[in-house]
Parts: structure tokens; C-alpha cells; sequence
């Protein structure tokens, strides 16, 4: 077992902190972060919102359950530090079960949970803790994997496509608690995919390019599920698909890039993706919903406003991409406003033609603004930011957390979380703005990606330096990606503590507690991706071993040391 050099063990307490780094190292503390003293870790935890108290409305159906819950016992957690090793490997206290991974077969049909899969959403049935179906985005797809040859044997006939278009998008699998572990439920009517091969149409019968439906959905990455319990994927780096088109006043100028490159193939309008799916678990029926806009999403994070309006919050995952948020005028999806974000004046900006008369000068319909939302988003000023993910809200104040991942072009290698305080409620065109948690040496982590909260209010956090990347100065001491525990509560409130390390060149995503708080659903995406260089020597080997082809796969985590922080 390879170990990255880490910061010291506190001989007084079992535990792994992120800041001990900033705290024992030899070299000097830097006084101005915000993990340097404590001070700054006060600041942090303000920042986070501890003592404040929740005046709007409620998101993901626990916000004002959390208000009054006691925050200042904690059990002790021994952390892990950062490491080197081929496995998925947990905290003292922690285990996991390995749910489904790529190739498994779901139904009678012969579908099979697809590639790199990535957020997960677990919809109980009748209520149990137990039992509920399981939604699971495949992000993307890499070829060699899929046709077991290497790059100088694969021919990519448009049959071969196919069968990579098959490999992306999200599958619902029925599982359920048994035997004391998770397992999924072979045969039930419920398991399905929705692939890139599936037609779905757009929301209201709009048309896009010549057509209402478009063929798939793609580049599935972070999501969400709305107020009437249906599942939100984003549709986010299709450009590596489909190419993009850079629309100048009317005129269409197609770009293709590299990657699986299928528009080589087949001729399907860029304009076709980028939108925010919205799947009913029970029947698979898809719909993508135009009004939210479309641009390099990750997330869709819904929130109900004191007068019963839905508002959806969303990342661009782009250099220089954008915060969005829509807000409906009723509850569901059939009219509403997309906004994008001034941070630097806590404004949020109206992508409406007939608000903004900017937009003329680019686009003659509402529609062709909510399909080039981002150049949107640019005439009417808003903010660049680091690339925003995962977007959460924090269930204490209604604080909205956004994770900046990174920006190499601005010198910003680690990252950042950032938080915007709405004035009112959720649809207010007002907030102010802050970045206080800064990754890096000092905080003990890098390029923050995707967030949840548990009953108790504390931050659970995956990483993702890419895998690329990992052996470069920048990151090379943080080891793999990891899962990291922010209490918000005891002695070591506010300090992140790695509770998982990732399998080699994979990341954690889509954390998503089982209501009872006794399960961690977790992708481990795209372990021993570089092996698509030289299919003879994989650079992993998990889950299955020896031998075998490495496999992403999501896993049920849970344990004695789970049950003690969700007391």
C-alpha cells in the first residue's frame, strides 16, 4: 500500500483532520485562510451558517425538520489520510456493498447499467427506508472499454456507436435491503434504462433544430428530484459527443471536438442536448424540460418558495461558466423565468427577451435564448465563475453552496465553495455573495465537486482532480479523490475529516442518503480510465479484481460509525 506523505496524527485525539496540515506543518501557517486559525475557523463556520435560523422556504423535504436538531455532540471519527491504494477503502467504522456496476444485467429485456455512472437519487417505495428505486446518471463513455481493443483495433462503424450510445444517459433500478446487505431486485417492472438511443421529447412540444424530440439523452452528470418526486438529470459536456454550435446574431457555426465524436456519424443537432431531463421513476417517461435553459449543466437542485413556487438551481460546468436558477410561476415546469447570476453585484439577471432588450442584439425568439444560454448569460453580465458543480442548500438558513471546482487558467488549481444568501425567499432577484472555504495544502483538499447534507446538518463532500492530473505538482499530495466529512457540530466543527479514498484514477459522486440516514449512496466513477492507453496494463483493477476490466459502480455505504452521527 502506497501512502502520500501526510500531515501529522494529533496524538490526543483518533482523528484525521484536513487542517492539520495548515496546523503542524513546519513550514509557516498561512493566518489569512480560512482554516489558519481559529478565528478564520469561527468565520467558517458563520460562513456555513451554524447559528443561523431558516426564515424561507423548505428544500429537499428536510430543511425546516433540521432547524432545532443538537449540533454540539459528535462521535470520534478516525479519518484516513490521503492515499495512493487501488480500492475503495473507508474510514474505521464504515463498509460498503456494492449495488451495481457497469455490464450488470437489470431486466428481462437485456438492458445493463450503463458506464461512468454518476449522480444517484433514491425514491422510496411507500414510504420505506429499505426499499425504493434508485436513479443512476451515466455520464460518459469510453470506447475501448466498451469494445475491450485497443485505440489502434477500433474501427467505430456506426454499429459501434450505437453501442456506446446505450452505455450513457441513467438507469432506475428497484433495490431493496436484504440479507444484510443492498441488492438489486432481478426481474422487477421498474428496472429500466434511458440511454442515448431513448427518444425523448422536448417540454411542450417545442422545436428545436426541425424536431420536438431528440434521440437520447447524454453526458448525464449531477441532478436533482423535484417537489412531486420525479428525477432531474443535467445534460452537461455533449459537446465531446455532438460537437456545439457557436450561433453568431442567426447564424449557426458548427465546432466539433474531440472525444467519442459521434456527430462523425450521425447528424444530430448540438442543440439537442444540454437540457434538464425530467424522469418519472415509475414509467421511465422523459421529457426535456426547455425552459430551464440549456448550457454544460451539473445539477438541478429544487427548492419550494413560501408561495408555492419551484426554484431550480444549476451549475455550468465550464471555465467561465455560469450560476443559473429558474423560477416557475406555479409549481411544475409550464411557465417561468431563467435567471444567471451577478455575483459581483448580487444580482440575479433575467435571460428574457422581453426584460433584457440586450438579447435582441443576438436573438430574435425566447427560445433561441434559452438554447444559447450561455452567450445569454454573457450579454446580460453575468458573472464568470470557476467552474460551478454541485449546488446544495444548506438545511439550517437556506444558504445556497456551490462548488467552484477549479480554474487552471486562473491560476486556481484547488478550487473553492462559495455561498449565496437570498434576501428574501428563494425567488428573490437579490443576494449577497461569499467565498470563504478555499481548497488547497492548508484545508487539506482539492477541487470540491459534489455535496450533500445529512438530518443532522453536516456537509459530506466528494472531490475530483482529474485523473489526469494527479501526479502533477498541484495535486500530487492529496492522493486519490475522497469523501469528506464536515461536522458542524463538537470539538472539531468545521474542519473536513477524509472518511473514503477512492480506487485509482476514479471519483466520488452523486452522494444521496437513504431517508432514514443509514445509507450512503456513492458512484465511484471511471476507476482506471487511463487504461483506455494501453488495454494490457489497466491502472485498476476494482471492483473485481485481477483480470478483469476496471468497472464504475455505485455502492451503498453504511456501518456503526454512520448510525453514531446520525443519532
Amino acid at each position: 500500500m502506497e501512502s502520500v506523505p501526510f500531515w501529522n496524527q494529533r496524538s490526543s485525539v483518533n482523528i484525521w483532520l484536513a487542517s492539520d496540515w495548515a496546523l503542524h506543518s513546519p513550514r509557516k501557517r498561512n493566518k489569512n485562510h480560512p482554516m489558519g486559525n481559529s478565528v478564520k475557523r469561527r468565520q467558517f463556520l458563520q460562513f456555513l451558517g451554524v447559528t443561523s435560523a431558516l426564515g424561507v422556504g423548505s428544500a429537499s423535504g428536510f430543511l425546516s425538520a433540521c432547524q432545532n436538531l443538537p449540533r454540539n455532540r459528535q462521535p470520534q471519527i478516525e479519518g484516513i489520510p490521503h492515499l495512493r491504494t487501488d480500492d475503495l477503502v473507508l474510514t474505521k467504522g464504515l463498509r460498503y456493498d456494492l449495488v451495481a456496476k457497469w455490464g450488470d444485467l437489470i431486466n428481462d429485456k437485456g438492458e445493463t447499467f450503463g458506464f461512468n455512472n454518476d449522480f444517484t437519487c433514491f425514491l422510496p417505495i411507500e414510504g420505506k427506508s429499505n426499499e425504493g428505486l434508485l436513479w443512476v446518471n451515466h455520464e460518459s463513455t469510453i470506447p475501448q472499454f466498451i469494445h475491450n481493443r485497443p485505440t489502434s483495433q477500433l474501427t467505430r462503424s456506426r454499429a459501434e456507436m450505437i453501442e456506446e450510445q446505450k452505455s450513457v444517459g441513467g438507469s432506475i433500478i428497484h433495490i431493496k435491503y436484504k440479507g444484510s446487505k443492498w441488492q438489486l431486485v432481478k426481474g422487477s417492472k421498474w428496472n429500466r434504462r434511458i440511454s442515448g438511443r431513448t427518444p425523448i421529447p422536448f417540454s411542450q412540444g417545442r422545436n428545436i433544430q426541425g424536431k420536438n424530440v431528440a434521440m437520447g439523452t447524454i453526458a448525464n452528470c449531477a441532478g436533482g428530484l423535484t417537489p412531486w418526486k420525479t428525477f432531474l438529470t443535467s445534460e452537461e459536456n455533449y459537446d465531446k459527443f455532438y460537437g456545439e454550435i457557436r450561433w453568431n446574431k442567426g447564424k449557426r457555426i458548427f465546432e466539433g471536438y474531440p472525444g467519442v465524436a459521434w456527430y462523425k456519424k450521425f447528424n444530430y443537432p448540438p442543440e439537442h442536448y444540454g437540457w434538464i431531463v425530467e424522469v418519472d421513476p415509475w414509467t421511465g417517461k422523459a421529457e426535456k424540460q426547455v425552459l430551464l435553459g440549456r448550457a454544460g449543466h451539473e445539477g438541478a437542485t429544487c427548492v419550494v418558495t413560501k408561495s408555492n413556487r419551484t426554484v431550480v438551481y444549476m451549475g455550468e460546468d465550464r471555465k467561465g461558466g455560469f450560476i443559473f436558477k429558474f423560477v416557475s410561476d406555479g409549481l411544475h415546469f409550464k411557465s417561468g423565468t431563467l435567471y444567471a447570476a451577478d455575483t459581483k453585484n448580487g444580482k440575479w439577471l433575467a435571460l428574457d427577451i422581453e426584460k433584457n432588450p440586450i438579447l435582441k442584439t443576438q436573438f430574435s425568439n425566447q427560445l433561441e435564448v434559452l438554447t444559447y444560454s450561455h452567450l445569454a448569460g454573457k450579454l446580460v453580465g453575468a458573472t464568470p465563475q470557476d467552474r460551478p458543480e454541485d449546488i446544495e442548500i444548506n438545511p439550517y438558513n437556506g444558504d445556497i453552496l456551490i462548488a467552484l471546482t477549479n480554474n487552471s487558467d486562473n491560476k486556481n488549481y484547488y478550487g473553492s465553495v462559495i455561498k449565496i444568501s437570498e434576501k428574501n425567499d428563494f425567488d428573490s432577484l437579490d443576494f449577497s455573495y461569499d467565498t470563504l472555504v478555499s481548497g488547497g495544502l492548508e484545508s487539506g483538499f482539492a477541487c470540491p465537486d459534489n455535496f450533500t447534507f445529512d438530518k443532522n446538518g453536516n456537509l459530506w463532500m466528494t472531490v475530483d482532480i482529474g485523473e489526469g492530473d494527479m501526479k502533477e505538482p498541484h495535486y500530487k499530495m492529496f492522493g486519490n479523490n475522497g469523501l469528506y466529512y464536515i461536522p458542524m457540530g463538537g470539538a472539531h466543527a468545521g474542519h473536513p475529516i477524509q472518511v473514503a479514498s477512492a480506487p485509482v484514477d476514479a471519483e466520488f459522486t452523486g452522494p444521496w442518503f437513504s431517508p432514514d440516514f443509514k445509507t450512503l449512496f456513492l458512484s465511484v466513477q471511471h476507476p482506471g480510465s487511463r487504461t483506455a492507453k494501453n488495454m494490457q496494463k489497466p491502472t485498476s483493477q476494482w471492483p473485481d479484481g485481477p483480470g478483469q476490466l476496471p468497472k464504475s459502480a455505485v455502492v451503498a455505504i453504511q456501518g456503526p460509525l454512520l448510525d453514531q452521527l446520525m443519532a
